[in-house]
Protein backbone atom coordinates (compact mmCIF):
# COMPACT_ATOMS: atom_id res chain seq x y z
CA UNK A 1 0.00 0.00 0.00
CA UNK A 2 1.51 3.63 -0.80
CA UNK A 3 -0.54 5.19 1.64
CA UNK A 4 -3.64 6.39 4.12
CA UNK A 5 -5.62 8.99 3.74
CA UNK A 6 -8.15 10.37 6.16
CA UNK A 7 -10.41 11.39 3.65
CA UNK A 8 -10.16 10.15 -0.59
CA UNK A 9 -12.22 11.34 -3.02
CA UNK A 10 -11.88 9.67 -6.32
CA UNK A 11 -12.69 12.23 -8.81
CA UNK A 12 -11.65 15.98 -9.33
CA UNK A 13 -14.58 17.14 -11.26
CA UNK A 14 -17.50 19.61 -10.15
CA UNK A 15 -18.30 16.91 -6.83
CA UNK A 16 -14.84 16.01 -5.89
CA UNK A 17 -13.68 19.68 -5.36
CA UNK A 18 -16.32 20.93 -3.72
CA UNK A 19 -16.56 18.29 -1.27
CA UNK A 20 -12.72 18.81 -0.56
CA UNK A 21 -12.95 22.98 -0.34
CA UNK A 22 -15.78 22.20 1.92
CA UNK A 23 -13.71 19.88 3.96
CA UNK A 24 -10.40 21.79 4.17
CA UNK A 25 -12.65 24.71 5.20
CA UNK A 26 -13.34 23.72 8.61
CA UNK A 27 -12.08 24.23 11.95
CA UNK A 28 -11.66 20.34 12.12
CA UNK A 29 -10.40 19.71 8.47
CA UNK A 30 -9.42 15.92 8.13
CA UNK A 31 -6.07 15.50 5.97
CA UNK A 32 -7.91 15.22 2.07
CA UNK A 33 -6.54 13.56 -1.00
CA UNK A 34 -8.08 13.98 -4.56
CA UNK A 35 -7.22 11.42 -7.26
CA UNK A 36 -7.74 12.81 -10.26
CA UNK A 37 -5.99 11.99 -13.67
CA UNK A 38 -6.67 15.22 -15.72
CA UNK A 39 -4.99 17.97 -15.94
CA UNK A 40 -7.74 20.36 -16.84
CA UNK A 41 -11.09 21.13 -15.51
CA UNK A 42 -14.08 21.78 -17.38
CA UNK A 43 -17.43 24.27 -16.62
CA UNK A 44 -19.29 21.71 -18.52
CA UNK A 45 -22.72 23.96 -18.70
CA UNK A 46 -20.89 26.95 -20.21
CA UNK A 47 -20.72 23.80 -23.03
CA UNK A 48 -24.14 24.35 -24.31
CA UNK A 49 -23.58 28.14 -25.20
CA UNK A 50 -20.33 27.45 -26.42
CA UNK A 51 -22.45 25.43 -29.23
CA UNK A 52 -24.54 27.92 -29.98
CA UNK A 53 -21.32 30.69 -30.81
CA UNK A 54 -22.17 32.65 -27.62
CA UNK A 55 -18.50 32.21 -25.87
CA UNK A 56 -15.05 30.35 -27.07
CA UNK A 57 -14.60 27.28 -25.77
CA UNK A 58 -11.63 27.88 -23.98
CA UNK A 59 -13.47 29.93 -21.66
CA UNK A 60 -15.13 26.43 -20.14
CA UNK A 61 -11.55 25.63 -19.10
CA UNK A 62 -8.78 26.06 -16.22
CA UNK A 63 -5.39 24.34 -14.84
CA UNK A 64 -6.45 21.42 -12.41
CA UNK A 65 -3.42 22.31 -10.26
CA UNK A 66 -5.44 26.09 -9.98
CA UNK A 67 -8.61 24.80 -9.30
CA UNK A 68 -6.87 22.14 -6.55
CA UNK A 69 -7.96 23.21 -3.03
CA UNK A 70 -5.26 24.61 -1.62
CA UNK A 71 -3.87 21.80 1.32
CA UNK A 72 -5.51 18.61 -0.80
CA UNK A 73 -3.03 15.85 -1.94
CA UNK A 74 -3.72 15.33 -5.20
CA UNK A 75 -3.12 12.24 -6.79
CA UNK A 76 -2.65 12.30 -10.63
CA UNK A 77 -3.95 8.82 -11.49
CA UNK A 78 -7.33 7.08 -12.40
CA UNK A 79 -9.22 4.69 -10.25
CA UNK A 80 -9.13 1.24 -11.51
CA UNK A 81 -10.82 -0.58 -8.70
CA UNK A 82 -12.76 -0.33 -5.26
CA UNK A 83 -12.11 -2.38 -2.13
CA UNK A 84 -14.87 -1.44 0.30
CA UNK A 85 -14.17 -4.48 2.29
CA UNK A 86 -10.42 -3.82 2.41
CA UNK A 87 -10.49 -0.03 2.86
CA UNK A 88 -8.68 0.76 -0.47
CA UNK A 89 -8.81 2.22 -4.05
CA UNK A 90 -5.77 1.08 -6.65
CA UNK A 91 -5.20 3.06 -9.74
CA UNK A 92 -4.54 2.40 -13.05
CA UNK A 93 -0.81 2.99 -12.34
CA UNK A 94 -0.73 0.04 -9.91
CA UNK A 95 -1.09 2.21 -6.74
CA UNK A 96 -2.91 1.21 -3.86
CA UNK A 97 -4.09 4.05 -1.58
CA UNK A 98 -6.06 3.49 2.07
CA UNK A 99 -8.74 5.47 3.33
CA UNK A 100 -11.02 6.11 6.68
CA UNK A 101 -13.39 7.88 4.57
CA UNK A 102 -14.54 7.40 0.85
CA UNK A 103 -16.09 9.90 -1.16
CA UNK A 104 -16.91 8.57 -4.34
CA UNK A 105 -17.33 11.26 -7.21
CA UNK A 106 -15.61 9.85 -10.42
CA UNK A 107 -18.58 11.32 -12.66
CA UNK A 108 -20.42 9.71 -15.49
CA UNK A 109 -19.12 7.49 -18.36
CA UNK A 110 -20.06 8.69 -21.91
CA UNK A 111 -20.49 5.77 -24.22
CA UNK A 112 -19.60 6.87 -27.78
CA UNK A 113 -19.09 3.76 -29.09
CA UNK A 114 -22.46 2.78 -27.99
CA UNK A 115 -24.37 4.12 -30.71
CA UNK A 116 -22.93 2.62 -34.09
CA UNK A 117 -21.43 5.61 -36.37
CA UNK A 118 -21.05 7.85 -33.72
CA UNK A 119 -17.64 8.22 -32.36
CA UNK A 120 -15.72 8.46 -35.91
CA UNK A 121 -18.17 10.83 -36.90
CA UNK A 122 -18.74 13.13 -34.30
CA UNK A 123 -17.26 16.81 -34.66
CA UNK A 124 -15.82 15.35 -37.91
CA UNK A 125 -16.24 17.72 -41.04
CA UNK A 126 -19.23 16.68 -43.82
CA UNK A 127 -20.82 14.32 -41.53
CA UNK A 128 -23.55 16.60 -39.73
CA UNK A 129 -22.69 15.01 -36.31
CA UNK A 130 -22.06 16.77 -33.87
CA UNK A 131 -22.02 17.05 -29.99
CA UNK A 132 -21.83 19.25 -27.09
CA UNK A 133 -21.14 16.85 -24.60
CA UNK A 134 -17.46 16.81 -25.22
CA UNK A 135 -14.63 19.91 -25.02
CA UNK A 136 -13.51 19.03 -27.71
CA UNK A 137 -16.12 18.78 -30.05
CA UNK A 138 -18.50 21.51 -28.52
CA UNK A 139 -17.22 24.23 -31.03
CA UNK A 140 -18.07 21.96 -34.09
CA UNK A 141 -22.06 22.56 -32.93
CA UNK A 142 -21.58 26.08 -33.59
CA UNK A 143 -19.75 25.70 -37.04
CA UNK A 144 -22.77 23.00 -38.62
CA UNK A 145 -25.17 25.54 -37.33
CA UNK A 146 -23.80 28.43 -38.93
CA UNK A 147 -23.30 25.82 -42.38
CA UNK A 148 -27.10 24.71 -42.29
CA UNK A 149 -28.37 24.66 -45.88
CA UNK A 150 -31.94 26.64 -46.55
CA UNK A 151 -34.71 23.27 -46.45
CA UNK A 152 -32.61 21.50 -44.33
CA UNK A 153 -33.24 18.89 -41.32
CA UNK A 154 -31.64 19.30 -37.72
CA UNK A 155 -32.07 16.55 -35.68
CA UNK A 156 -31.65 16.43 -31.75
CA UNK A 157 -31.63 13.23 -29.96
CA UNK A 158 -31.46 11.91 -26.28
CA UNK A 159 -31.17 8.41 -25.15
CA UNK A 160 -32.77 6.02 -22.98
CA UNK A 161 -30.22 6.20 -20.45
CA UNK A 162 -29.57 8.97 -17.41
CA UNK A 163 -27.18 11.99 -19.21
CA UNK A 164 -25.75 14.95 -17.95
CA UNK A 165 -28.01 17.91 -17.19
CA UNK A 166 -31.52 16.47 -18.46
CA UNK A 167 -32.20 19.87 -20.39
CA UNK A 168 -29.18 20.12 -22.09
CA UNK A 169 -30.14 17.54 -25.35
CA UNK A 170 -33.05 20.33 -25.99
CA UNK A 171 -31.05 23.47 -24.82
CA UNK A 172 -29.22 23.33 -28.62
CA UNK A 173 -32.36 22.90 -29.98
CA UNK A 174 -33.93 25.54 -29.01
CA UNK A 175 -30.68 27.96 -30.03
CA UNK A 176 -30.39 26.45 -33.30
CA UNK A 177 -34.10 27.09 -34.02
CA UNK A 178 -32.86 30.60 -33.44
CA UNK A 179 -29.62 30.89 -35.46
CA UNK A 180 -31.50 29.15 -38.21
CA UNK A 181 -34.18 32.04 -38.36
CA UNK A 182 -31.23 34.64 -38.10
CA UNK A 183 -29.61 33.31 -41.11
CA UNK A 184 -33.07 32.90 -42.66
CA UNK A 185 -32.37 29.03 -43.17
CA UNK A 186 -35.38 28.15 -40.91
CA UNK A 187 -38.33 28.65 -43.69
CA UNK A 188 -39.04 25.49 -45.08
CA UNK A 189 -36.88 23.28 -42.84
CA UNK A 190 -37.61 20.70 -40.11
CA UNK A 191 -36.05 20.68 -36.49
CA UNK A 192 -37.02 17.60 -34.77
CA UNK A 193 -36.56 16.12 -31.26
CA UNK A 194 -35.85 12.50 -31.10
CA UNK A 195 -36.14 11.85 -27.56
CA UNK A 196 -35.93 8.17 -25.98
CA UNK A 197 -38.01 8.86 -23.16
CA UNK A 198 -41.96 9.31 -22.60
CA UNK A 199 -42.16 13.06 -21.71
CA UNK A 200 -40.55 16.74 -22.49
CA UNK A 201 -39.47 17.10 -18.87
CA UNK A 202 -39.20 15.75 -15.89
CA UNK A 203 -41.11 18.67 -13.83
CA UNK A 204 -44.75 19.19 -15.16
CA UNK A 205 -44.73 22.86 -14.20
CA UNK A 206 -41.49 23.35 -16.66
CA UNK A 207 -42.57 20.37 -19.03
CA UNK A 208 -45.75 23.03 -19.72
CA UNK A 209 -43.49 26.14 -20.33
CA UNK A 210 -41.23 23.93 -22.94
CA UNK A 211 -44.29 22.65 -24.48
CA UNK A 212 -45.39 26.41 -25.35
CA UNK A 213 -41.99 26.71 -26.35
CA UNK A 214 -41.78 23.56 -28.77
CA UNK A 215 -45.05 24.71 -30.52
CA UNK A 216 -43.58 28.12 -31.35
CA UNK A 217 -40.74 27.46 -32.38
CA UNK A 218 -42.37 24.55 -34.73
CA UNK A 219 -40.04 22.08 -33.54
CA UNK A 220 -41.54 18.22 -35.13
CA UNK A 221 -41.43 16.65 -31.17
CA UNK A 222 -40.92 12.87 -31.51
CA UNK A 223 -40.72 10.83 -28.11
CA UNK A 224 -39.97 7.42 -27.26
CA UNK A 225 -37.91 7.55 -30.19
CA UNK A 226 -34.24 6.24 -29.75
CA UNK A 227 -30.97 7.08 -31.49
CA UNK A 228 -29.36 3.14 -32.76
CA UNK A 229 -27.11 4.17 -35.48
CA UNK A 230 -25.50 6.36 -37.69
CA UNK A 231 -24.63 6.74 -41.72
CA UNK A 232 -22.47 9.40 -42.03
CA UNK A 233 -21.35 8.85 -45.41
CA UNK A 234 -25.31 9.04 -46.18
CA UNK A 235 -26.08 11.44 -43.67
CA UNK A 236 -28.97 8.93 -42.29
CA UNK A 237 -29.77 8.06 -38.92
CA UNK A 238 -31.72 5.04 -37.88
CA UNK A 239 -33.94 5.31 -34.56
CA UNK A 240 -35.98 2.89 -33.50
CA UNK A 241 -39.79 3.98 -31.96
CA UNK A 242 -40.04 2.21 -28.18
CA UNK A 243 -43.12 1.20 -28.12
CA UNK A 244 -44.00 -0.18 -31.50
CA UNK A 245 -40.04 -2.00 -32.05
CA UNK A 246 -40.41 -0.40 -35.85
CA UNK A 247 -37.50 1.11 -36.85
CA UNK A 248 -37.12 4.39 -38.99
CA UNK A 249 -34.30 6.21 -41.47
CA UNK A 250 -34.40 9.37 -41.43
CA UNK A 251 -31.62 11.72 -43.70
CA UNK A 252 -30.40 15.04 -42.33
CA UNK A 253 -28.19 17.60 -42.52
CA UNK A 254 -27.37 18.26 -38.66
CA UNK A 255 -27.72 15.79 -35.79
CA UNK A 256 -26.94 16.62 -32.67
CA UNK A 257 -25.91 13.37 -30.52
CA UNK A 258 -26.42 12.76 -27.27
CA UNK A 259 -24.54 9.48 -26.54
CA UNK A 260 -25.77 7.64 -23.94
CA UNK A 261 -24.23 7.56 -20.95
CA UNK A 262 -23.45 4.72 -17.76
CA UNK A 263 -21.76 4.33 -14.36
CA UNK A 264 -17.96 4.25 -15.24
CA UNK A 265 -17.22 0.44 -15.35
CA UNK A 266 -14.60 0.38 -12.25
CA UNK A 267 -17.94 1.43 -10.26
CA UNK A 268 -20.15 -1.10 -11.73
CA UNK A 269 -17.82 -4.13 -11.18
CA UNK A 270 -17.58 -2.68 -7.62
CA UNK A 271 -19.47 -4.07 -4.64
CA UNK A 272 -20.29 -0.28 -4.31
CA UNK A 273 -22.60 -0.74 -7.19
CA UNK A 274 -26.55 -0.85 -7.43
CA UNK A 275 -28.25 -3.25 -9.87
CA UNK A 276 -27.85 -0.25 -12.53
CA UNK A 277 -24.01 0.37 -11.91
CA UNK A 278 -24.63 3.58 -9.77
CA UNK A 279 -22.66 4.17 -6.24
CA UNK A 280 -25.64 3.03 -3.85
CA UNK A 281 -26.07 5.45 -1.47
CA UNK A 282 -29.20 6.77 0.96
CA UNK A 283 -30.99 9.66 -0.86
CA UNK A 284 -31.23 12.09 2.26
CA UNK A 285 -27.59 11.58 4.09
CA UNK A 286 -25.40 10.58 0.60
CA UNK A 287 -23.20 7.87 2.56
CA UNK A 288 -23.56 4.37 1.40
CA UNK A 289 -25.93 1.97 2.30
CA UNK A 290 -24.04 -0.86 3.15
CA UNK A 291 -20.27 0.48 3.79
CA UNK A 292 -20.40 3.48 6.75
CA UNK A 293 -17.26 4.93 5.65
CA UNK A 294 -18.39 5.41 1.96
CA UNK A 295 -19.53 8.49 0.37
CA UNK A 296 -21.06 9.28 -3.09
CA UNK A 297 -22.38 12.55 -4.76
CA UNK A 298 -23.08 13.97 -8.02
CA UNK A 299 -23.37 11.73 -11.61
CA UNK A 300 -21.45 8.35 -10.14
CA UNK A 301 -24.09 8.15 -7.34
CA UNK A 302 -27.77 6.90 -7.48
CA UNK A 303 -29.55 9.43 -6.32
CA UNK A 304 -32.95 9.76 -8.13
CA UNK A 305 -32.47 13.05 -9.29
CA UNK A 306 -30.91 15.19 -12.41
CA UNK A 307 -27.23 14.95 -12.69
CA UNK A 308 -26.41 18.60 -12.82
CA UNK A 309 -23.69 20.36 -11.18
CA UNK A 310 -26.52 22.22 -9.53
CA UNK A 311 -27.48 19.74 -7.65
CA UNK A 312 -23.93 19.12 -6.21
CA UNK A 313 -24.26 22.52 -4.49
CA UNK A 314 -26.83 21.08 -2.31
CA UNK A 315 -25.57 17.89 -2.07
CA UNK A 316 -21.89 18.62 -0.84
CA UNK A 317 -22.43 20.38 2.60
CA UNK A 318 -25.15 17.29 3.05
CA UNK A 319 -21.89 14.72 2.50
CA UNK A 320 -19.79 17.09 4.38
CA UNK A 321 -21.83 17.03 7.60
CA UNK A 322 -22.73 13.35 7.57
CA UNK A 323 -18.81 12.47 7.29
CA UNK A 324 -17.68 14.54 9.74
CA UNK A 325 -20.39 13.08 11.94
CA UNK A 326 -18.98 9.68 11.78
CA UNK A 327 -15.41 11.08 11.76
CA UNK A 328 -16.45 12.53 15.02
CA UNK A 329 -18.33 10.09 16.43
CA UNK A 330 -21.23 12.22 17.03
CA UNK A 331 -24.51 10.46 17.36
CA UNK A 332 -26.23 12.33 14.07
CA UNK A 333 -25.74 15.20 11.95
CA UNK A 334 -28.18 17.76 10.56
CA UNK A 335 -28.46 18.10 6.76
CA UNK A 336 -30.81 15.90 4.71
CA UNK A 337 -30.51 16.76 0.92
CA UNK A 338 -34.38 17.04 -0.70
CA UNK A 339 -33.08 16.38 -4.17
CA UNK A 340 -32.83 19.14 -5.28
CA UNK A 341 -31.63 20.07 -8.37
CA UNK A 342 -31.64 23.19 -10.78
CA UNK A 343 -32.04 23.29 -14.88
CA UNK A 344 -31.20 26.35 -16.72
CA UNK A 345 -33.31 26.14 -19.54
CA UNK A 346 -32.03 27.71 -22.34
CA UNK A 347 -35.12 28.10 -24.94
CA UNK A 348 -33.30 31.03 -27.37
CA UNK A 349 -30.77 33.79 -26.77
CA UNK A 350 -31.86 36.04 -24.14
CA UNK A 351 -34.47 33.37 -22.84
CA UNK A 352 -34.38 31.36 -20.26
CA UNK A 353 -36.75 29.16 -17.83
CA UNK A 354 -35.07 27.98 -14.26
CA UNK A 355 -35.90 24.73 -13.36
CA UNK A 356 -35.35 24.07 -9.75
CA UNK A 357 -36.88 20.85 -8.12
CA UNK A 358 -37.18 18.43 -5.42
CA UNK A 359 -37.14 14.40 -5.55
CA UNK A 360 -41.09 14.76 -5.97
CA UNK A 361 -40.16 17.10 -9.27
CA UNK A 362 -41.94 19.93 -7.47
CA UNK A 363 -40.89 23.26 -7.71
CA UNK A 364 -37.75 24.52 -4.91
CA UNK A 365 -37.38 27.79 -6.40
CA UNK A 366 -34.90 30.32 -5.44
CA UNK A 367 -36.50 33.82 -6.61
CA UNK A 368 -39.99 35.61 -5.74
CA UNK A 369 -41.28 35.62 -9.22
CA UNK A 370 -42.70 32.25 -11.55
CA UNK A 371 -39.76 30.82 -12.73
CA UNK A 372 -41.78 28.68 -15.41
CA UNK A 373 -41.64 31.98 -17.52
CA UNK A 374 -38.77 32.84 -19.68
CA UNK A 375 -36.58 35.66 -18.71
CA UNK A 376 -33.60 37.12 -19.91
CA UNK A 377 -32.77 38.05 -16.21
CA UNK A 378 -32.53 34.23 -15.67
CA UNK A 379 -30.42 33.89 -19.15
CA UNK A 380 -27.95 36.53 -17.89
CA UNK A 381 -27.62 34.55 -14.75
CA UNK A 382 -26.53 31.06 -16.63
CA UNK A 383 -23.95 32.64 -18.86
CA UNK A 384 -22.31 35.54 -17.06
CA UNK A 385 -23.42 35.02 -13.35
CA UNK A 386 -22.80 31.52 -12.57
CA UNK A 387 -19.46 30.99 -14.11
CA UNK A 388 -18.25 33.23 -11.98
CA UNK A 389 -19.81 31.65 -8.90
CA UNK A 390 -18.47 28.49 -9.33
CA UNK A 391 -15.26 29.19 -10.16
CA UNK A 392 -14.76 31.84 -7.31
CA UNK A 393 -17.65 30.31 -4.86
CA UNK A 394 -18.15 27.01 -5.57
CA UNK A 395 -15.17 24.70 -6.12
CA UNK A 396 -13.06 27.06 -3.03
CA UNK A 397 -16.22 25.48 -0.55
CA UNK A 398 -18.14 29.17 -0.29
CA UNK A 399 -21.64 27.76 -1.24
Amino acid sequence: MTDTHQVLIVGGGTGGLTVASQLLSRDDAPEVAVLEPADTHYYQPLWTLIGGGVFDKEESARPMGEVMPSGATWIQDAAAEVDPEGGTVTTRGGDTHGYDRLVMAAGIQIDWDGIPGLAASVGQPGTGVVSNYSYDTCETTWDAIQNFPKGGTALFTEPTTGVKCGGAPQKIMYLSDDAFRRQNVRAGSRIAFMKAKGSLFSSPPYEETLYDVVERKDIDLNLMTELTALEPSKKQATFQHLESGEEETIDYDLIHVVPPMSAPDFIADSPLSDEEGWVDVDPGTLQHTRYDTVFALGDNSNLPTSKTGAAIRKQAPVLVDHLMATTNDAASANGTYSGYTSCPLVTGYGKLVLAEFDYDKEPEESFPFDQTEERYSMYALKAYGLPRMYWNGMLKGRM
